[in-house]
C-alpha cells in the first residue's frame, strides 16, 4: 500500500477495453462519480487544462454542491476538454496507482469515449481526421492544391471548411509534400561518419511516423543526418501509424490492429540489432507505453517497447555512451524549448533540453507546459479556441525571450505555438516551427534545406 506523497513512480493499469464492464455505461457512470468525487476534494488540477475548472464549476453551481446529485449527461463537457495529455496523471495528481484510490483521469476520459463510440456517437471529421496514411498517401497527388486550398489566408475556402467540415478556418494545418520522408531518403545518400566514436556500435530504425513522413519530411532527413554524423549506421522504417489518431478518438480495436501490423515488422529490424527510434513524441509515447496497456499480451509489442528510443532520448544517450565527434557550433541567436506533454509523459527526463545544452554558448530556454494543441483538439471548431486558451501562458512564456529557434517534440505543438505567436503580434523574429533535432543539425552544420 503507498500512501499519499510517496515517492514511488506512477504506475499505468492494463487498459480492459475488450472486458464487458469497460463498455458498460453504468459501471462507467458510478467510475467517473467516484473520481470525480476524489478530484473535487482535491482541485490540485485546476490550472493544467479545462477539463478541471469544467468539472469543479460544475459541481460548485449544482444546487447541492456536490457529485451525487449531477446529471450524467453533464459529464460531457468534462470529458471534451481532455486531450489526453497525460499532465495530470504524470505531474500532480497524488491518488495515482499504486495508491489505493487508482485514479487515472485521462484513461476514465478514454472509457468514457469509447463508450460513446459504442453508442454510435462519433464526429465524421474527426474520424477522417483521424485516417493519417489514407491521407497522406491521397496528398501526395495533389499537395499544391490541398496546402493553397488549407492556408489560412485562403479565407473563402477555409471558411467554407469551416462551415462544412467543422475545421476552425482560424487554425494552422500542416502541410503535405509530394514526397514523403520514406521517398526522399531513397534518394540521398546514407553515409556513416567513421571517425565517430560510435561508428561501428550502433544501429537505428527510425519509425518515421506519419506526421514526419507526410507533412514534415525535413525532420526525418535532418535526424538521420545527425545519426549518421555521430556515427549511426540507420534504416528508415514506416510500416503505418502508430494509431495514435484512433487512440484519440478511442477506436481501441483500431489502435490494437496497427499496434500488432507496426510491432510485427517492427521486430524484424529489432531482429537484426537496430533500435527503434521514433521522430515524434507521440508515436514513441505509443510504442513504449500506450501499445503494452492496449495489447498486454503482445510479445511483438513487448519487444518494441523494450527496443524504443525518442530520437532526443537517443542522441543523449549514444552522447553518453560512446561520444560525440567533435564540430558542434554554437547558436547564439539561442532556442526556446517546449518540452511536448507526451515527451514528459514517457519518463524519460528533459531530453531535448538536455540534447540542446551540448551546444555551445547557445541559450536554450525551457518551457514545461501544455501548448493546448492535442491532435486534432486545436484544429476543429468546437475546441480550437479552447486549445488557444489553454496555451497563452506557453504563447507568453514564448515570446517574452524572443530566441532565434522554438522547438517543440510534438510537430503540432510547435505549429501551434509559432502560429499563436504571430497572431498575438510578439516582437519577435520570424520563425518556423522545428524540431529539436533540426537544431542538431543546425549546429552540426548538416541542416536539410
Amino acid at each position: 500500500m503507498t500512501g499519499e506523497g510517496s515517492l514511488g513512480a506512477p504506475t499505468r493499469e492494463i487498459i480492459k477495453w475488450q472486458d464487458p464492464d469497460f463498455a458498460d455505461a453504468a459501471k462507467l457512470d458510478a467510475e467517473m462519480r467516484r473520481v470525480f468525487d476524489i478530484c473535487h476534494g482535491c482541485r490540485r488540477c485546476f490550472n493544467l487544462c479545462d477539463s478541471f475548472p469544467r468539472l469543479f464549476d460544475l459541481i460548485d453551481n449544482s444546487p447541492k454542491e456536490d457529485v451525487e446529485h449531477l446529471e450524467s449527461d453533464d459529464f460531457k463537457p468534462v470529458v471534451e476538454a481532455c486531450t489526453l495529455c497525460d499532465m495530470c496523471f504524470m505531474t500532480k495528481c497524488p491518488y495515482v496507482p499504486p495508491h489505493s484510490f487508482m485514479l487515472d483521469f485521462p484513461h476514465l476520459m478514454l472509457r468514457h469515449r469509447f463508450v460513446e463510440a459504442q453508442k454510435g456517437h462519433k464526429d465524421f471529421t474527426q474520424a477522417q481526421l483521424a485516417e493519417m496514411d489514407r491521407n497522406g498517401t491521397m496528398a501526395r497527388f495533389a499537395s499544391p492544391i490541398i496546402n493553397w486550398a488549407s492556408d489560412k489566408k485562403n479565407k473563402p475556402v477555409r471558411a467554407l471548411m469551416e462551415k462544412t467540415a467543422g475545421i476552425d478556418a482560424k487554425a494552422t494545418l500542416p502541410k503535405f509534400h509530394a514526397r514523403t520522408f520514406v521517398s526522399t531518403a531513397k534518394q540521398k545518400e546514407n553515409e556513416v561518419n567513421a571517425a565517430a566514436p560510435a561508428f561501428g556500435k550502433r544501429k537505428a530504425a527510425l519509425y518515421a511516423t506519419c506526421f514526419v513522413n507526410y507533412n514534415k519530411p525535413e525532420t526525418g532527413m535532418d535526424a538521420r543526418a545527425v545519426l549518421n554524423h555521430i556515427g549511426v549506421e540507420t534504416k528508415i522504417a514506416y510500416p503505418g501509424c502508430c494509431g495514435m489518431p484512433f487512440l484519440e478518438r478511442a477506436e481501441l480495436d483500431r489502435v490494437a490492429q496497427n499496434a500488432a501490423k507496426v510491432s510485427r515488422e517492427l521486430c524484424k529490424l529489432i531482429d537484426q540489432g537496430f533500435d527503434i527510434v521514433a521522430l515524434t513524441a507521440s508515436c514513441g509515447l505509443m510504442l513504449k507505453f500506450e501499445w503494452a496497456l492496449i495489447c498486454p499480451d503482445n510479445p511483438d509489442i513487448k519487444r518494441v517497447q523494450e527496443n524504443t528510443f525518442d530520437i532526443d532520448e537517443y542522441v543523449v544517450d549514444v552522447a553518453k555512451k560512446e561520444g560525440l565527434p567533435p564540430g558542434l557550433t554554437p547558436l547564439p541567436e539561442g532556442v526556446t524549448v517546449h518540452l511536448a506533454c507526451h515527451a514528459r509523459a514517457q519518463n524519460m527526463g528533459p531530453k531535448a533540453a538536455e540534447m540542446l545544452k551540448m551546444i555551445p554558448d547557445t541559450p536554450v530556454d525551457v518551457i514545461e507546459r501544455c501548448s493546448g494543441h492535442g491532435g486534432t483538439f486545436g484544429v476543429v471548431k468546437p475546441t480550437h479556441d479552447l486549445a488557444v486558451k489553454v496555451g497563452k501562458p506557453v504563447f507568453k512564456a514564448a515570446g517574452a525571450k524572443p530566441r532565434g529557434h522554438i522547438v517543440s517534440d510534438c510537430p503540432l505543438a510547435a505549429m501551434h505555438i509559432v502560429s499563436h505567436l504571430e497572431s498575438n503580434g510578439a516582437d519577435t523574429p520570424a520563425r518556423e516551427p522545428e524540431h529539436p533535432i533540426q537544431i542538431m543539425a543546425r549546429a552540426f552544420g548538416l541542416k536539410c534545406e
